[in-house]
């Protein structure tokens, strides 16, 4: 239960990707961790605990072995901050009559109809006008009451709707925020909103990144609080348990790394995303500051090992056809292998068999899963990582149903042993 109530309250405190960052590295300073920053020179001590955030959604830590040397390994493991959602557009105001709406865009690949009828709120970052045009103040907003929600059709206008109704992005995902009335100003009301929440003056806003969230919390259900249903578990659920991983655990003879991406939903071709020169950079920079070469640097990264961890497909007890006949996952059975021989999902049997007696050692409940042939399972930040830095690479998370939807949901079983992999992970 304590892993539970600590996954949920991490999902309700990153209602986006930058506080998902912003909660981890809270997490991290907690326990001695020292920042550094990429622009700057690194004087990283053996023995050291680091952050950085090269960006405001992307975090990566390491810890430095007080015995490291030129022959380590980094034990690296990789998750993603991002899920997808609505995504507010700069002119945010749309009236209808005397309704008030908030002009969206779709984020990722979320199930839509599972965001009607429900308490949204939003979360992100806002830009403030500066003395220097080049460093605009910046700023984080969450406003945590729900102030938005996102109408059904009713029925009897729309009498084919348990049949299936395609939405509209531009028509049927606009939140509804207001009536139109003396306060609320028919051209500014949305922007005036987001002033008064951060106490400034609406002319100071230069231009904003925020993301429409569901506001429910998440929670534990079942008959025996087997199961845990909560929106963003894919994939705070590996962020979480990566955090964990790095603060329990350290090798005294290597380097641990984990990394916090985003845009994992949208491709990861980002600057902050899996798909860049970033991470290498981030590596490189680790090796210089220890007094190592670049060609050690090289050497270590094809000794290496690189967990890729994201959320599975568990079998949906409705549509079990979907899945193949054996090579399925239900949950509470542990974490995932995935596997797929067109590495969509990064497959190393050598490296399968690592993960495979780790677990086994240390009584970690693990399945292997494959998608069923011809159903296309959907990407992960393991190919992409392991194409820029050549290494040992498994594809694993916790199994999920509903994934993509507004509330997703979980084996409360499954993310303990996840958290305890990361863990044996790092010691070992």
């Amino acid at each position: 239960m304590t892993t539970s109530k600590g996954l949920l309250t991490y999902i309700k405190n990153s209602p986006s990707p930058f506080h998902a960052v912003l909660e981890a590295e809270n997490m991290l300073k907690s326990q001695g961790f020292t920042e550094l920053h990429m622009t700057k020179s690194w004087e990283m001590k053996k023995g050291g605990n680091y952050y950085v955030k090269p960006f405001g959604t992307t975090l990566f830590a390491v810890t430095v072995g007080e015995e490291v040397t030129e022959q380590q390994a980094f034990h690296i493991a990789a998750a993603h901050t991002d899920y997808p959602c609505l995504h507010i557009k700069p002119v945010a105001e749309l009236t209808q009559k005397s309704y008030l709406r908030v002009n969206c865009e779709v984020y990722g690949g979320p199930i839509l109809n599972t965001w009607l009828d429900r308490p949204l709120s939003v979360a992100g970052r806002v830009a403030l006008r500066s003395e220097n045009p080049y460093t605009p103040e910046m700023r984080f907003l969450n406003v945590e009451k729900p102030f938005l929600t996102v109408p059904n059709l009713a029925i009897h206008m729309n009498r084919e709707v348990n049949k299936g109704v395609e939405l509209k992005k531009q028509t049927d995902m606009l939140p509804l925020m207001g009536m139109l009335n003396d306060t609320l100003n028919e051209k500014n009301y949305f922007i005036s909103f987001i002033a008064k929440q951060l106490d400034v003056k609406k002319e100071d806003i230069l231009d904003f990144d925020l993301y429409v969230y569901n506001a429910e919390d998440g929670l534990m259900l079942g008959m025996n609080d087997e199961f845990i249903q909560s929106p963003r578990l894919d994939n705070l659920t590996s962020c979480y348990a990566l955090v964990y991983g790095v603060l329990e655990s350290k090798r005294k003879d290597g380097i641990n790394v984990i990394a916090l991406f985003d845009n994992e939903e949208i491709g990861s071709q980002t600057k902050q995303g899996a798909n860049s020169a970033l991470f290498s950079m981030f590596l490189e920079k680790i090796y210089e500051s220890l007094g190592f070469t670049r060609t050690q640097f090289n050497e270590a990264v094809l000794r290496s090992f690189l967990l890729s961890v994201d959320v599975a497909h568990a079998m949906h007890p409705s549509h079990v056809e979907k899945n193949d006949p054996v090579n399925l996952s239900l949950m509470n059975e542990g974490v995932v292998f995935k596997i797929n021989c067109n590495q969509r999902y990064t497959f190393d049997t050598e490296a399968v068999a690592v993960l495979q007696q780790l677990c086994e050692k240390n009584n970690i409940k693990f399945k292997k899963f494959v998608n069923h042939s011809d159903v296309v399972g959907g990407g992960t930040l393991g190919p992409i990582i392991s194409s820029w830095l050549p290494m040992k690479t498994v594809d694993l998370g916790v199994p999920l149903l509903a994934m993509h939807s507004a509330r997703e949901m979980m084996g409360t079983e499954d993310q303990g042993h996840l958290n305890q992999l990361m863990k044996v992970f790092f010691a070992s």
